[in-house]
Parts: structure tokens; C-alpha cells; sequence
């Protein structure tokens, strides 16, 4: 039956009276507009004095440093609207107009959700099944476990709404340096709670990581003896400002930061870092750690449903975090998970909710055994991960992505674009390399090799507008960068860089195929997406041809997957390669380096000494000595079975430059560099503290700590430390004297008086390692004995077997 005319014009008056009277409907479809904020981003190359006039001037409120060593400020201004569809142009243009300011930004909200799904409580664990060993594959965790590690000395930050400190299952492992409330600008992040408990997000991911074990409540962390911190940040204003805050808290104390969040997951979404963020995750991995770099573990996203694309995620799909995804129990693809290229690897979580989810502490002191998401992916990961840094912690945020790569596997993990790359590895969209295995980690971790340098070839491949067709190819030859000092042998991460325009973006599929013949979808259909904006110099990011040579034809495929008639233009087209000069294929793998490098063990497979030229820090034989260290030749002992004690001279031992960064010999006064805010004195060769403005000294003690490692040592470190150290390395915290020869008027008293006290220190450590020593010889006397008593017990049974009469010694 054919509508009336009434019946045409009904239909098509609802949407449009829809439209005029609430219009933020149709802004569902469209991009959010930019909604600004009183904050400002303002860069002052002349420091903090320069920004306190500034902001005098301008009427602001200067709430200090963004970077505690950079030049970014944080300003507000009380008379600006707290929140404005338009920017403030009157500061703008002040700001603008003052030379002393390099750059500024008025903040703008940053619309992030938390990627978790369900609630509830009360768990065991039993429960734990992704690493109970109850079902198989799991993680592999209790393999680790039973070596002896568990998170020790890792301190791990999870980025969320908060965490419970007080919580009976994280209280122990609470670290209050490696938290703050930057919602509220405070050291405390407790959550706030709520009827609904919307706040419980960040406290059930930290127990994922560090829930206390053996004490008869909930379940187990996977790193259950790492220091876990909190940092709220995402139950308030977010703007870019405070996510660089947040991943920049205390890097030379936070090894890694873990975060299961991001732009929303709704499948038209186009979003990433902003200018600071980004700026923080390249900080992050150039100077946390020591230098080593942060490593920050990121949630791949929840937008299954809507067909969403984490490549269209610029935190995601970042080279400087580690992108984890999810998978169920029996292997299937949950039905939230995000396909796509940046992926790296893959833990548990659920599927449909009769899967069984995973266990870890709630709000209110409870527990649940209802965290799901790729929010309970990441955590995971995070904790797996500080079991590898704790077998060695030398290794670099990209030795860390190497490893990954080689310690996940395909397992049972069920997909349908399971493929192999160029160099025989297998690789999906959906699930990265496959499931993380904690046990290969760690193993592959003992022994890796530090990675060679990081290098970057860019090559622009399309710079002429070009019309974008229904299907297309852009083939680009490459070098590589063959014959510069960038030269990349086996690649890292590839992005694309891309401006386009397009009638309707969620129609055009881009995928790259790589020199050997893998192909990566960097970005297939978005329903959704129904923007006709394009991507403005958007990157996308595969790490699918992890280790193949670059060298040969790149192509970049476009496809129009949707209606006939979309078009485009392609305006600009980039290919950014990241890798390393080394080929990495021919590396063996990892458990048979040690053995390769390794001259001599002790009696419990710890290598003693290295083949020439292999170092040997914490009884590994890398090729290159870490930071932090300097080569010392070392006496060893060993002994064999029934053999006397022997002395070898060891070349090429690293031992701790304890108080410097980086030192040439004994720590004490061959400093080369420092840890910041300390200074070195060229002429002394020793680091001291800044020297304090006159007319601030006290009369009372002060405490004076030398610079030390990044992350504190654990006992069991130092008594390695103590035990292996030649008799000029002391171990040890200086306590400043109440008199006045300490003032920084007087430096030579100061440098005479911590050398006499670090004498004191060296003659006690000496007599520790002589002690050690007795202890050890007393062991080995005492084994003796019990094998003189094991003979004489087989004697005595040989005697009352036989009836025959002995006499045996004892």
C-alpha cells in the first residue's frame, strides 16, 4: 500500500524538528567541536622567574613546572570561563604578542573513557585460571614464580580514576611516590566514591598487578611483590596538560605505567595525544629509567561492537607504548576487541558473559571476579612485564618490545587473518604476535643482548594532490637510507603518514604491503564514520613487519569499500621506517647466548666469567656495558666438587657506579655525569647536590643522599653489590654533619668529609665481605662433614647388614 502525502511529510518533518531542537543529536555523527578551558600551555625558554612575570602581567595563576626539567608552564586564569565553545582571543593575542613566549595552547577538554565493561565481587585464587595452571595454555606464570620472581624493586603506575590504597590487598604494595591526584592536584589518589562505584577502575587494575600474596584474601597479583602507585587523573577535567602530568610522574623512580583508556571507542572517532603528551612518551623513553626508557603498557580499546579501529587511537597506535589486546578462555575473539595493526600481543580477558572473567581487588575493600575488557588485558601485560624487568633490568623500552614479539605465540588463539610475516613469524590484527607467554619472557630476557640504536628513515613518498580512486596502489621504491648513518637492516615499527579528504572516511580500507610480501590493513571499514573530513596528517602504525629487511617496493593500497559513488584526494603520503642497523634474524635465540658468552659458572649455573669481549653485569655476558656501570677486573673464586678453592682474574666485570649516572672506575671521584638535580664537579670528579641559596641553612641535620639507580635495589642486590664490589666501591647513604664546614661555601670541607666517611663505609664493607667470606667457608666445611656422615651412615648399614665389625671415622 502506497503512504499518504500526510504520511510522507510526517516522516520527513521528525528528523528535521529533531534536528532544530536538539541539535547535539546530529553532533553524534559529526566531530566534537573543541570545548576550551581556563588552562593555559604556555613555553618560556627563560624559566620559572620569566613565567611568574607573565602570569602577574596577564592576570594568571602560574601552577608551575608541566616537565619538572623542561621549560613548559601550567597557567589558569580565574576570570575565563570554565569551559567555552571558543578560544579566549584576547589572552590569545597577549600571549602571542609577548617575545618571551615561545608557544602557548588554551587547553581543551580531551574526551577519554575508561575501557572496562561490568562490576560485582568475591574471588580465589582458584579462579585465576589464566594463571593457575588449571587450563592450558595460560600464561605461563607460575614458571616464573617458581624462579624466584615476583615483581621485586619494579614499581608499576597505573594512569586511571584512582586506586583504594588502603585496600587489605594492595595496601603492602602501595608506593605513595608513584602516585598523585592530578584531578585535584594533591599526593593522595584515592577514588572518589559514588552510588553507582563508577570510580572502581584503576583499583581493580592495580590488583591485576600487585595484589598482595599468601594472605588468605581475594587473589594474586601476577607481580605480587612490585610496588604498585595510582594516579587519578581521569575522574575530572582531562586536558593535555594533565595527561603529560600523569605518564611524566617521577620517571627515574616508575618503571611503567600502565593504561586502559583512551579516545572513545565508537567507531568514528579520530583521536590522539596532544602536543605535550606527545612530548611526554618521547621524554619517557629518552630519559626514564635512567635512560633505558619508560615503558608505558596501553589497552588496545573496547570498540569491537562498533567496528572501531584502534589505529584511528593515537595512544594506541604510538611507537612508544606497548598495545596489548585481548582474547577468552577458550581462545575466541571477545566481542569488544578492536582489530588492528598496532597491536603487539595479547592477554585474557572475557567474551560473552558466561565466559569466566579475571579476578582482582574492588572498591570498599571487596573483590570481584567481573573485570573484563581490554582494561583487564593491559594490567595483565603490565605485570608480566615487571617480572621480566626483574630478571633484568637493564633492558631498554625497545629490548622490551623485541621480546614480546619473540615470547608470544599463536597458541589457540582462533582468527581468521592469521598470517606470516616476511621473516616466518606469526602475526594477526586481532591478536598481534599472539598470547604473551611470561615464562619465554623471562627466559629470553636473562640473556637478551641490548638492541642496537634506534634509527629513522623517512621517505616522502607523494606530495602532488591525487585523486583517490575506487581502488588504487602507490608503489614506492626505498632504500632504507642505505649509505647513511640512518640505515635500517631490520625494521621496528613502520607508520604511514597520510592527509586525505574523502566523502565518507569510514568507507576507505588502507592497508600497506611490505618489500617481502606482508600485507597489513592499517585502517579497514568504519560504518560509523561517516566524517567527511578525512585524516589531516594522521599516522598509522603496523608493527607487522617486525625484523624484515625494508629494502625494495612499499606499496600503499586504497580501497573504496562503501557506496560507489565516494571521492577523494590523496594530498600528502609519508613512509616513516624505524628499526635498527643490525640484522636481527641471525641472532641466536636467547637462552643459548649466555651459553655462547659464558666461561665459567658457580655451582648454581650463575655465569662467573665472559668470553672476551662480553661484560658481566648481574651474571649476564652482554656485549655492551649498561649505564650506570664501569669494567673492573675481579678475582673470582670457584670451586668444584672436591676441588680447593682457585682464584681466576675475570676482564671486563661491570660494577654499580653506585653515586654517579655514568663513571670511568671507582664511583667515588670518577664521575663522567650525574643524576639530575645533582652537579658534577669536573675538577673532583664527584656529584653533589645544588647549592642551596644563602640564609636557607638549618640548624638541624640534614639528610643528604647521594644520586643512585633510578629504582631502588633490592636486598638481595645489595648483598651482591657488597659481595662482588672491589674494596673501593662503597655502599652507602651520607649523613650531613650539624656544623658549619657542610655550607656550600665551603666544598673542599664537604668533599674531604664525605671521602673520610666513605673510608669508614669501604673498611665496613671489607669486613662484611670477610664475614661473607667465613660464612662461606664454614658452608662448605660443614657440607664436607655431611658427606663424611652420609659415607659413615652407608657403612653402618653396610655393618648390620653384613654383621661384620667396622670402624669408621667420626
Amino acid at each position: 500500500m502506497r503512504p499518504t502525502r500526510t504520511a510522507f511529510w510526517l516522516r520527513l518533518a521528525l528528523p528535521l524538528g529533531l534536528a532544530l531542537v536538539c541539535p547535539a543529536s546530529v553532533g553524534l555523527v559529526s566531530a566534537r567541536a573543541p570545548i576550551y578551558v581556563s588552562s593555559w600551555a604556555v613555553l618560556v625558554s627563560e624559566g620559572y622567574r620569566e613565567a611568574e612575570r607573565l602570569a602577574h602581567r596577564f592576570g594568571f595563576i602560574n601552577l608551575g613546572l608541566i616537565f619538572p626539567d623542561g621549560q613548559y608552564f601550567h597557567l589558569r586564569h580565574r576570570g575565563v570561563v570554565q569551559q567555552s565553545l571558543t578560544p579566549h582571543w584576547g589572552h590569545r593575542l597577549r600571549l602571542k604578542k609577548d617575545p618571551k613566549v615561545q608557544w602557548f595552547e588554551q587547553q581543551t577538554l580531551q574526551w577519554r573513557v575508561k575501557r572496562s565493561l561490568v562490576a560485582p565481587t568475591d574471588p580465589w585464587f582458584s579462579k585465576q585460571w589464566y594463571m593457575n595452571n588449571k587450563m592450558q595454555p595460560d600464561l605461563n606464570i607460575l614458571q616464573v614464580w617458581n624462579q624466584g620472581l615476583s615483581g621485586q624493586g619494579i614499581v608499576v603506575s597505573v594512569l586511571d580514576d584512582g586506586i583504594e590504597k588502603d585496600h587489605p590487598d594492595l595496601w603492602a604494595n602501595y608506593d605513595p611516590l608513584a602516585s598523585y591526584d592530578f584531578n585535584d592536584y594533591d599526593p593522595d589518589p584515592q577514588p572518589r566514591y559514588t552510588i553507582s562505584d563508577e570510580n572502581r577502575h584503576g583499583t581493580r587494575c592495580a590488583g591485576e598487578v600487585a595484589a598482595i600474596a599468601n594472605n588468605r584474601f581475594c587473589g594474586t597479583g601476577v607481580a605480587y611483590n612490585a610496588r604498585i602507585g595510582g594516579v587519578r587523573m581521569l575522574d575530572g577535567t582531562i586536558t593535555d596538560v594533565i595527561e603529560a602530568q600523569s605518564l611524566s610522574l617521577q620517571p627515574q623512580h616508575i618503571h611503567i605505567y600502565s593504561a586502559s583508556w583512551g579516545p572513545e571507542d565508537d567507531g568514528r572517532t579520530v583521536d590522539g595525544p596532544g602536543i605535550l603528551t606527545r612530548e611526554a612518551f618521547r621524554r619517557g623513553v629518552t630519559k626514564g629509567r635512567g635512560g633505558l626508557g619508560t615503558l608505558f603498557i596501553w589497552a588496545s580499546g573496547n570498540g569491537g561492537l562498533n567496528y572501531d579501529n584502534c589505529n584511528c587511537d593515537g595512544y594506541t597506535n604510538s611507537i612508544h607504548t606497548l598495545s596489548v589486546g585481548s582474547t577468552t578462555q577458550r581462545g575466541h575473539v571477545p566481542w569488544y576487541s578492536e582489530a588492528c595493526a598496532s597491536t603487539l600481543t595479547t592477554t585474557y580477558s572475557s567474551g560473552v558473559v558466561t565466559d569466566p572473567q579475571i579476578v582482582t581487588t574492588d572498591l570498599h575493600h571487596q573483590c570481584t571476579d567481573k573485570h573484563t575488557g581490554t582494561s583487564a588485558s593491559a594490567p595483565l601485560a603490565a605485570g608480566i612485564i615487571a617480572l621480566a624487568l626483574e630478571a633484568n633490568p637493564f633492558l631498554t623500552w625497545r629490548d622490551m618490545q623485541h621480546l614480546v614479539v619473540r615470547a608470544s605465540r599463536q597458541a589457540h588463539l582462533q582468527a581468521e587473518d592469521w598470517r606470516t610475516n616476511g621473516v616466518g613469524r606469526q602475526v594477526s590484527h586481532h591478536y598481534g604476535y599472539g598470547l604473551l607467554d611470561a615464562g619465554l619472557l623471562v627466559d629470553l630476557a636473562r640473556t637478551w643482548l641490548p638492541t642496537q640504536p634506534q634509527k629513522k628513515c623517512a621517505i616522502r613518498v607523494l606530495h602532488n594532490p591525487t585523486p583517490i580512486l575506487a581502488r588504487m596502489h602507490v608503489k614506492k621504491k626505498v632504500s632504507a637510507c642505505a649509505g647513511r648513518a640512518n640505515y635500517i637492516r631490520s625494521l621496528e615499527h613502520v607508520q604511514v603518514k597520510l592527509s586525505l579528504s574523502y566523502s565518507r572516511r569510514g568507507d576507505l580500507e588502507i592497508s600497506l604491503t611490505s618489500p617481502m610480501g606482508t600485507r597489513s590493513t592499517l585502517v579497514a571499514i568504519r560504518p560509523f564514520d561517516i566524517s567527511s573530513q578525512g585524516y589531516n596528517d594522521w599516522i598509522f602504525m603496523s608493527t607487522h613487519f617486525w625484523d624484515e629487511d625494508p629494502q625494495g617496493v612499499w606499496t600503499l593500497g586504497l580501497e573504496n569499500k562503501g557506496y560507489y559513488f565516494n571521492t577523494g584526494t590523496l594530498y600528502h603520503y609519508t613512509l616513516l621506517l624505524y628499526g635498527t642497523a643490525e640484522d636481527m634474524t641471525v641472532r641466536p635465540p636467547g637462552p643459548q647466548v649466555t651459553s655462547l658468552a659464558c666461561v665459567q659458572r658457580d655451582t648454581e649455573g650463575l655465569c662467573q666469567e665472559c668470553h672476551n669481549p662480553a661484560y658481566i653485569p648481574g651474571h649476564l655476558c652482554p656485549f655492551h656495558g649498561p649505564s650506570q656501570y664501569f669494567s673492573h677486573t675481579q678475582k673470582a673464586m670457584t670451586a668444584g666438587s672436591g676441588c680447593p678453592v682457585t682464584v681466576t682474574t675475570t676482564p671486563h666485570v661491570c660494577f654499580s657506579c653506585h653515586f654517579c649516572y655514568t663513571c670511568c672506575g671507582s664511583p667515588l671521584l670518577n664521575c663522567i655525569t650525574c643524576w639530575p638535580p645533582y652537579i658534577l664537579d669536573e675538577h673532583g670528579g664527584s656529584c653533589s647536590g645544588p647549592v642551596p641559596h644563602k640564609g636557607m641553612g638549618s640548624k638541624a641535620k640534614k639528610r643528604v643522599v647521594l644520586p643512585t639507580r633510578p629504582a631502588p635495589p633490592t636486598t638481595e642486590q645489595i648483598l651482591e653489590d657488597v659481595r662482588g664490589a672491589p674494596a673501593e666501591d662503597p655502599v652507602f647513604t651520607a649523613l650531613a654533619p650539624e656544623d658549619s664546614s657542610w655550607k656550600a661555601e665551603n666544598p673542599e670541607a664537604q668533599r674531604e668529609q664525605l671521602y673520610q666517611q666513605s673510608r669508614a663505609y669501604v673498611a665496613a664493607n671489607q669486613r662484611l665481605r670477610q664475614a661473607g667470606d667465613e660464612l662461606r667457608q664454614r658452608c662448605e666445611d660443614l657440607w664436607q662433614a655431611g658427606q663424611e656422615l652420609e659415607q659413615d651412615v652407608v657403612q653402618v648399614k653396610q655393618v648390620a647388614l653384613s654383621g661384620a665389625s667396622t670402624t669408621f671415622s667420626g
